[in-house]
């Protein structure tokens, strides 16, 4: 039995039981509560997995592990902040998420951010983030279709715009049926299977290197020393900028609509305790054993030419063919998978923030998947014409969203109701700055006799763990948030106000 034919044969059970899913979660599914939020019912399994399979598909098991591949120790300083992250979301952000989305019928972030103002800046802030998650999201999903695309051209053989195409044509076909519900669960799947393979492969990749120790051993005589040292070799600014960059990638998620969804879609308090329990323990093991299987993967391969196929190769090198095969479909259809998350809540900005459900009453499904097919193409051209790796491209719609809307999120938890024309431009202040830095970040060094404000500005971007992108805007919208309030006589029991 071939190698590509275990991944063909694994692919079709595991997309049929896909399709499955989506016909029973099709049955759950009769409003716009259930098809956005699975209609506020997700225990604490499904909730907790399929967040961390939403926050960590693709970028961790590929992006994350060639990232530390090539960089070596000093970049798991990015793994406290992404921890950081999950407890962030979960404990301090999610009671008040879960208890106002249930009390006024919130169905996205979206609704979450307008509430409290009047009408006119509530309509106003919904069309804004649509269209802020929509042009995001493109950027975002096509990450994980380039990561489709580089598992079905290295295992399978395909050229790159088949490769895109395939994975593109696969999702779009599951992410039609059930909603919220076959996504939910889908993802819970998902998240088991990322679970066992970075559990099972970074083991026998340690043990093929011949342990820790010899693992250490071989990279402080292979490499330079930069390699094994924590601070890697950086002068103390340097290296403050770096770590603070990269730990910076766990403010993120407390402005990703299609997780804060989880959070306002779990049915109760214990379920979102146990659920966050779950979640961490998933991220502790998934971002040990990627680390683990980047030192390992250098010790073993060191000339590796892209550091983001090394799951690929090393699941082919020391798995059996059978047990490779099943290995890396199970991984291929959860980076696939991924995808529907991100189109469900890029489907619920378009059709319900956009307003859209209320000019087509009884076709919000049908909006939707329309939605969801424009944004898929524009991800497959995005993919195809923008050289960027998995890694950099998430980061970007990451660290874009985080900016935008996590300010707000923090204030209106915290009991702050900024007035409404102070939420767009927070909102628009975080995004455009995070955009600012990321562009100049793609411009060439300038070399460095050139001085001016250009040149000084392309220098800070280029600062490696890209602190300036992911930091610096936030800081301006927390001020702007926290400091222009609404005036107000009264609060109700969650400090809103339609007084603006």
């Amino acid at each position: 039995m071939s190698h590509s034919f275990v991944i063909i044969l694994s692919l079709v059970i595991y997309k049929l039981a896909l399709i499955g899913i989506g016909i029973w979660a099709s049955r759950r599914t009769q409003n716009e509560s259930d098809y956005f939020l699975g209609g506020r019912g997700l225990g604490a399994w499904v909730s907790g997995l399929s967040y961390a399979a939403s926050t960590s598909s693709a970028w961790v098991l590929l992006g994350f592990t060639g990232f530390v591949y090539s960089y070596g120790v000093s970049a798991l300083w990015m793994v406290p902040g992404i921890w950081g992250g999950y407890i962030a979301v979960w404990l301090g952000l999610g009671e008040r998420l879960r208890e106002e989305a249930a009390r006024c019928g919130h169905l996205t972030l979206s609704d979450f951010l307008g509430a409290g103002v009047s009408k006119e800046w509530a309509r106003a802030i919904s069309i804004l983030s649509a269209i802020l998650i929509l042009f995001t999201f493109v950027f975002y999903i096509a990450a994980q279709f380039g990561a489709a695309g580089l598992a079905f051209r290295t295992q399978l053989g395909l050229g790159q715009t088949e490769a895109l195409i395939i994975g593109a044509v696969v999702v779009l076909i599951y992410s039609f049926i059930g909603g919220f519900w076959a996504v939910a669960v889908t993802d819970t799947l998902q998240g088991a299977l990322m679970a066992l393979s970075a559990i099972i492969l970074p083991v026998i990749a340690v043990i093929a290197a011949g342990g820790p120790v010899e693992i250490y051993q071989t990279l402080a005589a292979q490499e330079p020393s930069a390699y094994l040292h924590p601070f890697g070799e950086r002068t103390f600014f340097g290296f403050l900028g770096f770590a603070l960059g990269i730990m910076a990638i766990g403010l993120g998620p407390m402005g990703q609509p299609h997780l804060i969804a989880r959070l306002m879609a779990v049915k109760d308090e214990k379920a979102r305790w146990q659920g966050f329990f779950i979640a961490m323990l998933w991220a502790v093991l998934v971002f040990s054993g990627m680390a683990a299987l980047a030192l390992a993967g250098r010790a073993l391969i060191s000339n590796l030419g892209d550091g983001e196929t090394l799951f690929y190769v090393m699941a082919g090198a020391l798995l059996p063919v059978v047990l490779s095969g099943l290995v890396i479909a199970a991984v291929l259809s959860a980076v696939m998978s991924t995808v529907d998350s991100l189109l469900i809540a890029a489907g619920a900005a378009g059709a319900h923030d956009l307003g859209l459900t209320r000019l087509f009453k009884g076709r919000e499904v049908l909006i939707s998947r329309l939605i969801i097919t424009i944004l898929c193409v524009f991800a497959v051209i995005l993919a195809l014409i923008v050289p960027a790796s998995i890694f950099t491209r998430v980061l970007f719609a990451w660290a874009a969203l985080g900016a935008a809307f996590g300010p707000v999120v923090i204030a209106r938890v915290c009991g702050v109701e900024p007035k409404g024309w102070a939420i767009i431009a927070s909102i628009l202040l975080g995004f455009n700055l995070t955009v600012l830095f990321y562009t100049v970040g793609q411009m060439p060094m300038p070399p460095q006799s050139a001085d001016g404000l250009v040149a000084g500005l392309i220098r800070m971007a280029h600062t490696p763990g890209d602190p300036f992108e992911r930091i610096l805007p936030w800081i301006p919208a927390l001020l702007l948030v926290f400091g222009v309030r609404q005036r107000r006589e009264s609060d109700d029991a969650f400090g809103l106000s339609a007084e603006d």
